[in-house]
């Protein structure tokens, strides 16, 4: 029986139901093995932004994200301050201490565990998650990195590229807290994501191991709908095999077509999508409204 708790979350963060390729478990052994970022490039929905947790699972990692928007800055993601609480608090008294207007931020979180657990008062981001993991080891996600301003890439190369940083307000040092390993494996690792709607900094994208997620072929989505049926929804039946080879084609025959007429290609979220609607609904290829679940569903064509 599936679990009903896990079912109807389209956009998942476990990191349960992920088929890696080749390609991309190769460069993820790069990124561990030079210490470098791993930048994520492809289309919006091509699995960049659920790596990083599936990544964090299966090497027993903790794992932090965040999801950068226009306003984010650099700073965001080592820490931030509160000046304006502390503005009022020193209106009331005169011993403020600015140790306590300061929120570690995902990176700190990787590099300094300790120390972000003491000034958040043991409250860690994820914390059913992390209590379990490695002390030693973390994956960290900063997604959508090109919606932010160029300055934001150029503002995190020393942090990523030291493993330190230094708190303004507070003259603290944070670095990481644990000795170098042997074992590349050890290492924290930071994934990145771009949808390439701004053009990343040529400094930023020479310190990363850069990789693009290709679409993958009818049995590429068709091994990727049995992972997540397989994990979430207690298996694939020979029907689910049917049906998903059969939209798998219709993909790639779309694909095909919006390449044509150079527009967007439906992507495999898109794709997972348009199985659970026709597993649900009884709809296939044939049925009548396939047609219109195909144009909701896949196509979303924008009006000219």
């Amino acid at each position: 029986m599936p679990d009903l708790s896990r079912l109807d979350v389209p956009d998942r963060r476990d990191g349960e139901a992920y088929v890696m390729s080749r390609k991309l478990e190769l460069a993820v052994d790069i990124a561990y093995a030079t210490g470098r970022p791993l930048l994520l490039r492809g289309d919006p929905g091509s699995g960049k932004s659920s790596l990083a947790a599936h990544i964090a699972l299966m090497r027993g990692a903790r794992y932090y994200e965040m999801v950068v928007t226009s306003r984010t800055q650099a700073q965001d993601l080592l820490w931030t301050f509160d000046s304006v609480r502390r503005l009022a608090d020193a209106q009331l008294r005169n011993d403020v201490d600015d140790r306590n207007y300061v929120e570690p931020g995902v990176l700190w979180w990787a590099f300094a565990r300790d120390s972000a657990l003491e000034l958040a008062l043991g409250v860690e981001p994820e914390f059913d998650t992390n209590a379990e993991r490695s002390s030693s080891h973390a994956v960290v996600l900063i997604d959508e990195i090109d919606k932010a301003d160029p300055d934001l890439p150029n503002g995190l190369l020393v942090p990523l590229g030291s493993n330190r940083f230094r708190v303004t307000e507070t003259g603290t040092v944070v670095e990481i807290d644990h000795a170098p390993s042997s074992s590349p494996d050890s290492r924290n690792l930071i994934v990145i994501t771009t949808n390439e709607e701004r053009e990343l900094p040529q400094a930023f994208l020479r310190r990363c191991v850069v990789v693009w997620l290709d679409h993958p072929d009818a049995d590429g989505l068709v091994a990727i709908a049995r992972s997540h049926l397989d994990t979430y929804e207690g298996g694939m039946s020979k029907a689910d095999e049917d049906l998903a080879f059969e939209l798998a084609a219709a993909v790639v025959e779309l694909r095909a077509e919006m390449a044509r007429e150079a527009a967007r290609p439906p992507s495999t979220a898109e794709f997972l999508d348009a199985l659970r609607a026709c597993r649900r609904l009884g709809i296939t290829t044939n049925s009548p409204e396939w047609q219109e679940l195909r144009d909701m569903a896949l196509v979303k064509q924008q009006p000219n």
